[in-house]
């Protein structure tokens, strides 16, 4: 499978923020089994019988992409981060939606390996959320490296580029999110008991 010329999703993205709509439209079929893949890797995380499938996260991800066409998008690892947080945004409100969060969270969230490492109900997605939001009133910086590489499956290198950033700070800002991280659901956990 060939991924698109990176060249190519920027210029689009370019176009797109100057105001061609059209270039939205040539822009989703370049990078829509990418955000396949995102959504998937996001879904594979919740409950056996989660009623949001796959196809409709991207087609929900897309239609909120579709009004943030005033983005100084940078590059097609940019464009796609920002598409990752939007899939985790949509997918924490329909756990809240849905009544999942109750009392006694129990965290099995695994930032090891992404969202896929163990299964994790939408009350341990709602948990990681809530932790991510205070690491990102603290640092807003690793914040946004957890979303990138656990919900958003990108590498170190493409973490890198979309915060302009080198790859050593990555891996250190990666490495201590996932401390600060452990921590605070590790706190959250025994005040729920």
């Amino acid at each position: 499978m060939h991924s698109p010329a990176p060249e190519s999703v920027t210029q689009l993205l370019e176009q797109w923020r100057g105001g061609d709509q059209e270039a939205l439209e040539r822009l989703i079929p370049l990078v829509y089994r990418e955000l396949q893949r995102i959504a998937h890797r996001q879904l594979r995380n919740e409950r056996d019988g989660h009623t949001l499938q796959t196809t409709a996260l991207v087609n929900e991800a897309y239609l909120r992409l579709a009004n943030r066409g005033d983005t100084e998008w940078q590059n097609r690892a940019h464009f796609l981060g920002v598409a990752a947080g939007l899939m985790r945004q949509i997918l924490v409100d329909y756990a809240r939606y849905i009544g999942a969060k109750k009392r006694g969270v129990r965290c099995c969230i695994s930032l090891e390996e992404g969202p896929a490492a163990v299964p994790a109900q939408s009350e341990d997605l709602i948990a990681l959320d809530t932790a991510l939001a205070r690491l990102a009133s603290v640092d807003p910086r690793k914040a946004r490296v957890v979303e990138l590489r656990y919900f958003g499956g990108l590498n170190v290198g493409d973490a890198a580029e979309v915060l302009g950033v080198r790859p050593n700070t990555v891996i250190r800002d990666w490495r201590l999110a996932k401390v600060w991280l452990k921590r605070e659901l590790t706190v959250r956990r025994r005040y729920a008991t």
